[in-house]
């Protein structure tokens, strides 16, 4: 397939019809792995506000199952992307993200930020490192997919540009950022799991690097030193050269699925929906027996 396969595919596509369709072109096709990094980043900054942070680590969730934790959250957010929002299964994958939200008190304030680091984040990290831009077409398409799921999750009053999805991504964190020691808790849990993703670099290139990727204000907040000036450079122009070789393969016929990843380790015998995440009041899927024991 030719280079700009999917670059002509989404060129070809209406945003405000097929957004999902472009975006999903994009997350599976086009960009799996910078989009898989940059969320990674994304769900970082989210720490860094002590609300969203320390709400996560008095949860246990992050600190005490990580991988679970880490592998719930890509499983259940790409159902709707995979499937659309009309499928059955994306609506028990966004069900189910909402009932773990209801099961605590949690500002819409919030839930805006969160989505917006969805939007943001991934754009700037493909500025920076990607094999291209994204186009206007498909950063459109990105829009319209998140205010969507916002929609389905109740979120009110999102942004309906891109830049304004910037604004209140960049607004919020000056505002908000700042040092918690349960964000850091669940930062480090997190970090200690990414360091797993890549068993043949060793771990302290692999976290130096994961710093070096890291903004100053980002570091700060999570109480990270930064790295050297030569790590910073080093490790976002070998990103960056990985984006530029990306660029001169062929196009990925075959979509990359989260399911699919080796560092989604959770469910090796595959999984339902339905059972995927926390259930603070205790899971209401009934369960067939398999042995002697009780459901």
């Amino acid at each position: 397939m030719r280079r700009d396969h999917w670059r002509r595919v989404n060129a070809a596509l209406d945003p405000e019809r097929d957004f999902v369709e472009i975006y999903r072109n994009v997350v599976m096709h086009e960009f799996p792995w910078d989009m898989n990094q940059s969320l990674s980043f994304a769900l970082f900054r989210t720490y860094a506000v002590p609300g969203i942070g320390g709400l996560l680590d008095r949860t246990g969730e992050f600190t005490a199952r990580p991988q679970k934790r880490y592998d719930d959250t890509a499983l259940l957010l790409e159902v709707p992307t995979r499937a659309g929002f009309a499928a059955p299964e994306a609506r028990s994958a966004i069900r189910r993200i909402n009932q773990m939200h209801r099961a605590y008190d949690i500002p819409d304030h919030e839930f805006r930020y969160v989505l917006s680091t969805f939007v943001v984040v991934p754009k700037r990290w493909l500025d920076a490192y990607g094999k291209r831009a994204l186009t206007d077409a498909e950063l459109d398409a990105s829009v319209r997919y998140y205010r969507e799921l916002g929609r389905h999750m109740n979120i009110t009053d999102l942004p309906e540009t891109y830049e304004g999805f910037a604004e209140l991504m960049d607004g919020y964190e000056a505002e908000h950022f700042a040092f918690d020691e349960g964000a850091r808790r669940v930062a480090d849990a997190t970090l200690a799991l990414l360091l797993t993703f890549r068993p043949y670099v060793p771990k302290r290139a692999m976290e130096a690097v994961s710093r070096a990727l890291m903004d100053d204000a980002l570091l700060d907040a999570l109480g990270y030193a930064h790295p050297p000036r030569v790590v910073v450079i080093g490790s976002r122009v070998a990103v960056r050269l990985r984006g530029v070789i990306a660029g001169l393969l062929p196009a990925r016929a075959k979509p990359t699925r989260v399911e699919d990843l080796p560092w989604i380790r959770s469910y090796p015998d595959g999984f339902r929906v339905e059972e995927l995440g926390t259930f603070p009041g205790g899971c209401p899927v009934p369960h067939t027996p398999t042995g002697g024991g009780d459901p």
